[in-house]
């Protein structure tokens, strides 16, 4: 087992570069297997097969704090540098509507999902405990509106237990990226299932092309003075970031120890927030010109060695430990994809706002850009801007998913 996280990190820039380099070729093996297989699976995949044989210890790793504390709210300001909102605001309300019936696919996807697993097999529920399965519910429910910030806000609030908090950690890695790798595919082929179904993406296509024609305008070679600038702003307002958070997360604690369940307590919520707003501030400054300078695409670079860092925490074998609340999640996520999938053709929207809408409550911050950017680079500040939403309802839905729960647990 490797311990060192200078080795592991070395892995998986090792992994991450294998797998751009023959995305990148020409040879007709890799083009047809990347035809089928998103080159971000294998940089999710490959590094879960490296923790899963323990050929790499995450245990001990800071691999993952480092890339989640530091990486993501870098590339989250590098990513809302060049935001256009008033284009975003011109693709319509159907992005909206469509964020909206996720979190409430979620929110009563929960209790349906354990009345009928109860209905279904209900000793394997009671072996688990009633009262113990729909509180660890609550945690996964959270962490399914907004993220990690959301999902310690709903054990704290609904006294979740830490063997059934672990189990639905394991739940929720498993089954969020079962469902992030079917949206991956779905933005492969999007192009060619919204021409068949007759949508209109305009407005789509024209906030693409505006991004595209703010890059091509302001596109140059990145002298060192570039370079130095785009990683002053990203790590500057980073730490700046990082040094709001330490003071107002304790402040609310300390003053507000209600606010817990608003995760304003929460050191991550705020990071996120922070960093956001930084860089959607810097979008109406000259420091957008930054971006011709490739500023979205290091953001990009700090997004994928995130996916891999997430890579090295998923428990393949987690499955044969608590199989009955994976199928538990499994139905859950299923609920909320059905609904999802019902709107968007229902409002004949593009598959990009459902699958945006969706992950920006299933993954969060973390993993929404990575899904919008999947469809295109420039669609990237979208899932930002949907997944911030997602932490300023979740814990108002994943409270109330937390009153449903405890209220159908009683029928059990």
């Amino acid at each position: 087992m490797i311990t060192n996280d200078a080795t592991i990190a070395g892995l998986l820039f090792l992994i991450l570069g294998a797998v751009f380099y023959t995305h990148s070729s020409s040879h007709r093996f890799f083009k047809a297997f990347y035809s089928v297989v998103p080159a971000i699976l294998l940089c999710y995949f490959l590094p879960a097969l490296l923790a899963n044989f323990h050929i790499i210890d995450t245990h001990n790793s800071k691999i993952y704090f480092f890339a989640s504390r530091y990486l993501l709210p870098a590339a989250l300001v590098l990513l809302c540098l060049s935001i256009d909102l008033k284009a975003i605001i011109n693709l319509g309300p159907k992005a909206l509507i469509l964020f909206l019936v996720g979190t409430t696919g979620v929110v009563i996807g929960g209790p349906i999902a354990l009345l009928l697993l109860a209905w279904l097999t209900p000793e394997a529920i009671q072996v688990q405990g009633v009262e113990q399965v729909w509180r660890g519910m609550t945690t996964l429910a959270g962490s399914w509106i907004g993220g990690s910030a959301n999902q310690t806000a709903m054990r704290e609030i609904f006294h979740a237990s830490n063997d059934i908090f672990t189990a639905m950690v394991a739940v929720d890695v498993l089954i969020a990226n079962c469902w992030m790798a079917v949206l991956l595919v779905l933005a492969g082929k999007s192009q060619r299932l919204d021409r068949n179904r007759g949508i209109d993406t305009k407005a789509l296509d024209a906030l693409v092309d505006r991004v595209e024609q703010l890059e091509r305008s302001s596109s140059r070679i990145p002298a060192t003075a570039d370079l130095m600038l785009i990683g002053a702003l990203a790590f500057g307002i980073t730490g700046l970031a990082h040094f709001c958070a330490d003071g107002l997360a304790p402040w609310f604690l300390a003053n507000f120890p209600n606010s817990a369940r608003f995760s304003l307590t929460s050191g991550f919520f705020w990071l996120v927030v922070i960093a956001t707003t930084g860089g959607v501030a810097l979008s109406f400054t000259k420091a957008r010109k930054l971006e011709g300078a490739g500023a979205s695409k290091i953001g990009t670079v700090f997004i994928y060695i995130l996916v891999a860092a997430i890579g090295t925490h998923m428990n393949l074998g987690a499955l044969l430990d608590a199989p009955i609340l994976f199928l538990l999640g499994a139905i859950w996520m299923a609920i909320h994809a059905s609904l999802m999938l019902f709107a968007c053709k229902l409002l004949k929207a593009p598959l990009f706002y459902m699958a945006v809408g969706s992950q920006a409550n299933i993954g969060g911050a973390a993993s929404a850009p990575v899904v919008a950017a999947a469809f295109h680079p420039s669609l990237a500040p979208v899932g930002v801007l949907l997944a911030v939403l997602g932490y300023a309802v979740g814990t108002y839905a994943a409270w109330l998913c937390g009153q449903l729960l405890r209220a159908s647990s009683a029928f059990i």
